[in-house]
């Protein structure tokens, strides 16, 4: 297997690149890729080729990424929720650590996609350092996620070094990993950066895979050698437009996930990000999905139907309704649409809402 560094410097960043290797108009991909920058690994190209549009459109630019008049600069207020660069402090308890500016892979959905890869996204030892300041001094932040961009692309030792310092940080409980790299680039999950992560138990990772067709040997081989080092991992998907918006394209890769050891986690409505609107789908492609899932498949392979409210406003979960009447006696219909009932009191007393 090609080492990742070498996938890294033989990735495609330019239109003229990707036009050689792919049917695709280049004035067209050069005036989105001055914006939003490209990046695609030999190892992801090569998966575009053999199967085709659900891979292709999340990775190849499209012209219609400069056309969404309803997307969003910053769709979940990051930026008025960082008390210092590069950190997320939305919830009482955790924070978001951006501590890597580039990803394996430049998604065309990608919430952050204003400044990922760019310039804009500035982060250095002084602005980690600041991060680790403030985690300091909030007591009340329990949790840390490790984000960017991708932290899988610093090298071992580097993360090595923002993960001891966490540490150090008697407050910090847990630490998350947010990395889309045993999709993209499964070969920078090697036995050495598995056996470093297993020293900062408790540790998990959030990893992100779209599709079925994502779900390889050398995906499944990095997943699986994370698991072994006894990191849980789960797995955030996007429900996005032309890519997996079915019930069965959706069902076949949460079964898959737990093949590979990876729980499925959140599927999510996509962001309201600018320059992304031909991904988005109706909530109620959503739902339907859901329900879907919900009794045909076991509740392990059930993620929560999620979106991130604009304006850093928070998750919200969204489920399929299945009750009818709320008083004395709840009446539902089960997954089958079957109308049941329960008895929505003990002993002649009424459960409060």
């Amino acid at each position: 297997m090609t080492s990742w560094q070498e996938e890294i410097k033989n990735s495609i960043t330019t239109s003229k690149g990707l036009c050689r290797e792919l049917d695709c108009n280049e004035p067209d991909i050069a005036s989105v890729s001055n914006l939003y920058p490209v990046r695609i690994s030999p190892y992801y190209l090569e998966l575009i080729k053999k199967e085709g549009a659900p891979l292709f459109r999340q990775a190849v630019p499209d012209k219609r990424e400069m056309d969404d008049p309803q997307g969003l600069i910053d769709p979940l207020g990051e930026e008025n929720l960082s008390p210092v660069p590069n950190l997320v402090h939305k919830y009482p308890d955790r924070a978001l650590l951006l501590v890597c500016s580039e990803c394996a892979m430049y998604c065309r959905f990608c919430t952050r996609k204003r400044k990922v890869g760019k310039a804009e996204m500035a982060i250095t030892d002084k602005t980690i350092a600041a991060g680790l300041d403030y985690l300091r001094a909030t007591p009340a932040i329990r949790e840390v996620l490790i984000s960017g961009g991708d932290p899988l692309l610093l090298t071992d030792q580097r993360l090595e070094d923002i993960l001891k310092r966490l540490k150090k940080i008697r407050t910090i409980e847990v630490i998350r990993i947010g990395t889309r790299v045993p999709c993209t680039l499964p070969m920078r999950v090697t036995p050495e950066l598995a056996a470093m992560l297993k020293k900062y138990h408790p540790l998990y990772i959030n990893t992100h895979f779209n599709h079925p067709a994502e779900i390889t040997p050398q995906a499944a081989h990095a997943c699986n050698l994370l698991a072994d080092a006894g990191i849980p991992l789960g797995c955030q998907t996007v429900l996005l437009r032309g890519v997996n918006d079915s019930p069965e394209v959706i069902r076949d890769l949460m079964c898959r996930l737990l093949q590979i050891r990876v729980k499925p986690y959140y599927l999510f409505q996509a962001d309201l990000t600018r320059g992304t609107g031909h991904f988005r789908t109706s909530i109620n492609t959503g739902l339907l999905i859901m329900k879907s899932l919900i009794g045909s498949v076991s509740g392990m392979a059930v993620p929560t139907y999620a979106l991130d409210a604009p304006g850093g406003k928070g998750k919200i979960p969204l489920t399929p309704d299945y009750i009818t009447s709320l008083g004395d006696t709840l009446k539902f219909v089960n997954y089958q649409d079957l109308p049941c009932s329960y008895p929505n009191t003990v002993h002649g007393v009424q459960f409060k809402v």
